[in-house]
């Protein structure tokens, strides 16, 4: 392994499990999934570049290590790979994966339809392969392709990508995964004496899919569990992601009683009594965000205020560094009743801002609010300074001061936050901002 690995041992009887490693160096990823220091964005594309032989789970399942995982599970009459990565890794994957068996790969098991599991796909598939998805996976993927310029965009600011790259990627020929297998509850197979049963089990995807090895009582989950909070509604944009599936689906998972988890975002949990510890808090959690949320929903709460007040009590908090309970609870909330929230005003198609304009001319002007703003900043508040900010530019698009002011606002929010996609989504703004300063005069 290279220096610039962590490892964690533990011996259970005649086997060493490799539990932990940092990710690498350049990166920072530090122990919670997404989690970033203060000032420095998470280079998604970078994560596991530093590996150089695959993670050996046990004799026979092994992992290549990036944003999403590949997992090898060798067996005498033939492989089975399970999810594939992104496009910018899944050769690097290979490339490890075969040295430690390049026998046929007979089945590639796809957890669900995100980019960044079915990337490498072409690179895996030989002649007889078979690839095995869950039958809402064609639906998921004409969805994401309808919709693949803006999801172009928005993933290019969440994950700092570049935009031409991922717009080239989606209308490529390699994007496209034709499974030759689908199913609906379950598929079951054997090969070379290992026993692989696949399940639905909704969450994040609505196609989203677990594969069981009874064999090694391994459970390979795909994004349902990884080491923060979920990610129950995701910036970039998404249909709902319904909480109560990811509860059932975790409950499938336990009641097997795996002695492995293996996520496709991290690294694998292991023994039967940390993994009931894990994966039993991570579905209390969402269980308890949901409940929260419909029970302020029927006693007649908005949304907004749902995002401030629903908070997880200490035993059951996780951290947020890459799904929020806020974005959560407006994802459950908007995913039950939608967005009209009745106030009359939000009917029309004028945006809730329209007025902005008005009120600062009467306030005196975008500087006067754009002080406000910053001073608003300073003292602490800096969600609301960038409210005002965005006021102040309503009614002077290029106005200097406003854009200090609003710079200022994302500033402090980027300085305060570990959450790897907040970071992500202020550093987008802050450019954004930073291209109109360049270009705006000196007026304050």
């Amino acid at each position: 392994m290279s220096r610039n690995w962590t490892m964690n041992i533990i011996r259970r009887g005649k086997h060493v499990w490799l539990l932990s490693m940092l990710f690498c160096s350049q990166t920072s990823v530090a122990q919670n999934f997404g989690q970033v220091a203060p000032n420095q964005a998470i280079d998604f594309t970078r994560i596991g570049q530093n590996q150089t032989e695959a993670l050996k789970v046990n004799e026979a399942i092994y992992q290549g290590i990036g944003f999403g995982n590949t997992f090898l599970i060798t067996t005498p009459d033939g492989n089975v790979i399970v999810d594939t990565s992104s496009p910018n890794v899944a050769q690097r994957h290979r490339e490890l994966l075969t040295k430690v068996s390049a026998a046929p790969v007979r089945y590639i098991i796809l957890t669900h339809g995100h980019g960044d599991h079915t990337g490498g796909v072409h690179l895996w598939k030989q002649e007889g392969t078979q690839i095995i998805t869950q039958r809402i996976f064609p639906e998921f993927r004409a969805y994401q392709d309808r919709l693949a310029m803006f999801f172009a965009r928005n993933n290019a600011a969440q994950f700092n990508f570049d935009e031409a790259r991922l717009k080239s990627l989606s209308q490529s020929p390699q994007n496209t995964v034709t499974p030759t297998i689908v199913f609906d509850d379950r598929y079951d197979f054997e090969l070379g004496g290992t026993r692989f049963e696949v399940f639905h089990t909704p969450g994040e995807t609505p196609d989203a899919l677990s594969v069981w090895v009874p064999k090694y009582k391994a459970a390979f989950v795909g994004d349902n569990v990884y080491d923060s909070f979920p990610n129950i509604y995701t910036l970039r944009g998404t249909s709902p992601r319904w909480a109560l599936d990811y509860v059932a689906s975790i409950n499938k998972v336990l009641k097997l009683q795996p002695e492995f988890v293996l996520p496709s975002h991290g690294l694998p949990i292991v023994g039967h009594d940390p993994i009931v510890k894990r994966l039993t808090k991570y579905r209390d959690a969402i269980q308890y965000v949901h409940d929260a949320t419909v029970k302020g929903m029927n006693d007649g709460k908005d949304v907004f205020t749902l995002m401030r007040e629903v908070k997880l009590p200490a035993e059951l908090d996780m951290g947020e560094t890459y799904g929020k309970v806020a974005w959560s609870v407006r994802g459950i909330y908007e995913g039950y009743v939608g967005w009209f929230d009745r106030n009359p005003a939000t009917m029309y198609s004028a945006s809730p801002n329209v007025a902005d304009a008005d009120l600062v001319e009467l306030a005196g002007g975008a500087g006067v609010v754009a002080a406000k703003s910053r001073a608003v900043t300073q003292a602490g508040d800096a969600i609301r300074g960038l409210r005002l900010a965005d006021a102040a530019l309503a009614r002077e698009p290029t106005h200097r001061g406003a854009l200090e002011a609003k710079l200022a606002a994302l500033q402090a929010l980027q300085k305060s936050t570990r959450n790897g996609l907040e970071h992500a989504w202020l550093g987008y703004g802050m450019r954004g901002v930073q291209k109109l300063l360049d270009g705006a005069g000196t007026g304050d």
